[in-house]
């Protein structure tokens, strides 16, 4: 838990070690904000994102400085998705051709090669096999520019090859049921996994269009066949060290078996040009989920796990330890991101603390931003309308050029020292 008084913007950046970018995030007081590496906010969108994305010019017709954002205050079932241009105008927006007039998303957006948008939401309707009753699931809709849906996969009709029995598939159902926001599975994020080694070695699993997935509550990732909307490679839910400390590793050699993972975020292929391309990087939360739930330790500490999708070993891992820090002075138990970058370093959000900063592959620190936009949340405390919070669902890299030409920005290295930096 953070102190009561915490410094917020930069309070670290060493501009020779760091990728020098700036950040897209969104906030919690409906704003979505882009940052540059000393913290100023360099542009801000009066919308908030689930989350707040950088649209690829590439994807986009060339055209820069476009965002995805939402319109509605509910972020787990938005009426309304947004693109959104630099000015903040309304480009494009998708909501009243969706199942039901509402959009529903949550979680993730992408916008594909094709110029359709693919989009994961919320699909309440009945599963015969688990109740009678209406309940909440989710779907990934391909959306064609003028609002139809071109394509859809549904969650609840791959329970057997995402690994779940019947009664696993029921105590899905009870906690969703005991969670009043919750999905099924809480799948937090959908990407396509784009040009990579793999399909050009002729492993047709890893087709570019082919779209990787992961689940909050089940603890799994894997990857849908665009074509047949099959799963073709998976891992997990289930890990052997998930109910069996035993069977945990403490080595932090490389590479090595993945003994578990829990609750994790933003699960996605790195791509061409970057290093370690190819691999898979995940946020691993360390956080509640499983069914039943998995063993956790008693020092809770998050990790950021790249992983070989061939070999499914873990080749590279951040935990707080490879700053020099305990186990727990790093962890995230929901939210979070991790994104690897041009010079092998890699942005990391530490979500419910607001917290987002770079390292070095040997876990050196060079640039740290805690976020200064706070806002009401109110997931449980509906009595007194909610706490204030700082929490970031995901931090995003934005090249230079990405913006308008002549926006500023500053690169002036900040290097307090922990133990002399203190207030009174």
């Amino acid at each position: 838990m953070p102190p009561s008084v915490f410094p917020t913007g930069v309070t670290i950046y060493e501009p020779g070690k760091a990728f020098n970018c700036y950040v897209l995030f969104d906030g919690r007081e409906q704003k979505s904000y882009l940052i540059d590496m000393n913290g100023n906010d360099v542009h801000v969108w009066n919308y908030r994102g689930f989350p707040a994305e950088m649209i690829d010019p590439a994807l986009n017709q060339g055209r820069h400085g476009h965002v995805f954002a939402q319109k509605e205050p509910d972020i787990f079932a938005n009426e309304t998705l947004l693109e959104l241009d630099w000015e903040g105008t309304i480009v494009w927006q998708w909501g009243e051709k969706a199942p039901g007039g509402k959009a529903q998303q949550n979680h993730d957006q992408c916008r594909l090669p094709n110029g359709s948008t693919l989009v994961l939401a919320k699909l309440t309707h009945i599963v015969p096999d688990l109740s009678p009753d209406p309940l909440n699931d989710q779907a990934i809709y391909e959306v064609i520019p003028q609002g139809d849906i071109a394509w859809k996969w549904i969650s609840s009709q791959h329970f057997d090859e995402l690994g779940f029995s019947s009664a696993e598939a029921k105590a899905l159902l009870m906690s969703s049921t005991m969670r009043p926001r919750s999905t099924l599975l809480v799948i937090n994020n959908i990407q396509p996994l784009g040009p990579n080694k793999w399909h050009k070695a002729g492993d047709h699993r890893f087709h570019p269009d082919n779209i990787l997935i992961d689940s909050r509550e089940a603890s799994f990732m894997a990857i849908i066949e665009k074509r047949t909307g099959k799963i073709v490679w998976r891992l997990g839910p289930d890990y052997s060290g998930a109910y069996d400390f035993s069977k945990r590793s403490q080595k932090r050699t490389f590479p090595r078996g993945v003994d578990m993972i829990s609750g994790q975020h933003d699960a996605h292929m790195i791509p061409e040009g970057l290093p370690g391309a190819g691999n898979i990087l995940v946020f691993d939360n360390h956080g509640s989920s499983g069914f039943p739930p998995f063993y956790l330790e008693l020092f809770q500490g998050s990790r950021v796990l790249e992983i070989d999708p061939i070999t499914e070993e873990i080749v590279w891992q951040y935990d707080a330890g490879s700053s020099g820090k305990p186990l727990w002075a790093f962890f995230s138990s929901f939210i979070s991101s991790a994104r690897r970058l041009p010079n092998g370093n890699t942005l990391i959000c530490e979500g419910m603390h607001g917290r987002i900063f770079q390292v070095t592959s040997n876990g050196e620190i060079v640039w740290e931003y805690v976020s200064p936009h706070f806002g009401m949340w109110s997931d449980r405390d509906t009595d007194s309308g909610g706490n204030l919070t700082n929490w970031i669902f995901r931090a995003q890299p934005v090249p230079y050029d990405w913006v308008p030409k002549g926006t500023p920005r500053s690169e002036k290295g900040v290097k307090p020292s922990l133990t002399d930096f203190h207030i009174g």
